[in-house]
């Protein structure tokens, strides 16, 4: 029987594909690259920079822009507190501004698993989707440092959904383009105020950077945090994408999870048909992995659930948020259509950090999914960013 795929899922992979699949790295070859990134990662503190190179921006193929960007890699600490190494982009208008400039540290949505997939990998070609945002920042004369997130663009699987290991790539990433002579000389320096702003998987990303921001990174004068679409609870999700058009996240998750956490031993619980769906997921990105996942269930994919074990249920549960509250301010959102991440998450998010006594103004998006929320929302959370760093007040709608 022909299974119509829903107008929902095509739109969602449109909005997040970055290109197609390319080949692996050759087992080997990734082995001895990572051996040498763990002897790099343990030599040296969070934030330093491993290497800078010079690199493109592009929103679009080819379309030029007034800034000066540059590839690195740097230190991080991933979700076991062990040193790692992750790659990312540091982009600066080139606007003759020399005092200190305002600098923001984002988080993308997700893109897939693959090395090819990563943002940096996209932007020298015009092929990163959420560059477009990201351009709308410099136009403002803003820095912008992005991550590629543990794992992706670097040796090792991406670690997708482990929040704490993005939030320290987060904080890092900000740390490190603040480590960059070159950018310096563009008003790039340690005495910058920094914002922080994702949405989806950047939203669970930037959210636990805010959280984590006050023991990892106290010397960042952050100022403000944006984030929406959040998965603040993961387990939660598990019921609303299994054997769903949204299932390929649920197992791009399950993969990520294991990548991070090397206990919880995935493959012991999967069948020869997960196995060979998890494999092909590890290589390619969001759109070709939307299509292969969708509709699938946990239980035609392993002879055994392994959210039901303890082991999976603790580690999922230290990626929920709403523990600590962060000590800026924070601009929350979410879509009440959102047919990926429910609404009712974010909305128990702003709970928990109001009653914490968190600085939180909350935004509850009437029209549109989950998607469409990142792009009409760009304004207010920019204009909203914009006022954080000239320190004006805000008290949230707590």
């Amino acid at each position: 029987m022909h299974i119509r795929m829903p107008r929902r899922l095509g739109s969602v992979i449109a909005a997040l594909a970055l290109a197609a699949a390319l080949p692996a790295v050759g087992t080997s070859a990734a082995q001895a690259s990572q051996a040498a990134q763990a002897s790099q990662a343990s030599d040296g503190d969070p934030g330093d920079v491993v290497s800078v190179e010079d690199w493109a921006f592009h929103p679009l193929p080819g379309q030029p822009t007034n800034t000066k960007s540059w590839k690195i890699h740097y230190r991080s600490t991933d979700a076991l507190g062990k040193p790692n190494v992750v790659s990312g982009t540091v982009i600066v208008p080139q606007d003759g501004k020399q005092g200190p400039r305002p600098l923001i540290t984002y988080a993308v949505g997700t893109v897939g698993l693959g090395d090819q997939c990563a943002p940096s990998a996209g932007f020298p070609q015009g092929s990163t989707l959420e560059a477009n945002l990201i351009q709308q920042l410099t136009w403002r004369g803003w820095a912008v440092a992005v991550t590629d997130y543990e794992g992706l663009g670097t040796p090792g699987e991406h670690t997708y959904t482990a929040g704490r290991s993005a939030g320290h790539a987060m904080l890092d990433a900000a740390r490190a383009a603040q480590r960059i002579p070159a950018a310096a000389e563009s008003g790039l320096t340690a005495d910058s105020p920094i914002g922080i702003m994702g949405y989806s998987q950047g939203g669970q990303a930037s959210s636990w950077a805010a959280e984590l921001k006050a023991s990892y990174a106290p010397e960042l004068k952050v100022k403000g945090t944006a984030t929406g679409g959040v998965p603040a609870k993961l387990a939660s999700l598990a019921p609303v994408h299994d054997g769903s058009y949204g299932a390929g996240l649920l197992f791009m998750a399950a993969s990520g999870q294991d990548a991070a956490y090397p206990d919880l031993k995935l493959d012991s619980y999967l069948n020869e048909a997960g196995k060979k769906l998890i494999g092909t997921l590890r290589n390619n990105c969001v759109a070709a992995n939307a299509t292969l996942g969708a509709f699938k269930k946990i239980s035609d994919m392993t002879h055994t659930n392994p959210l039901d074990t303890p082991e999976w249920q603790r580690r999922l549960a230290e990626s929920d948020l709403g523990k600590a509250t962060p000590d800026h301010p924070v601009y929350l959102y979410h879509a009440v259509a959102d047919e990926l991440i429910p609404y009712g998450l974010g909305k128990q998010l702003r709970q928990d950090w109001c009653g914490q006594g968190g600085n939180v103004k909350w935004r509850t998006i009437l029209l549109g999914e989950h998607v469409s929320a990142v792009i009409t929302e760009s304004a207010a959370v920019q204009n909203w960013l914009a006022a954080r760093f000239a320190n004006k007040p805000t008290s949230g709608n707590c």
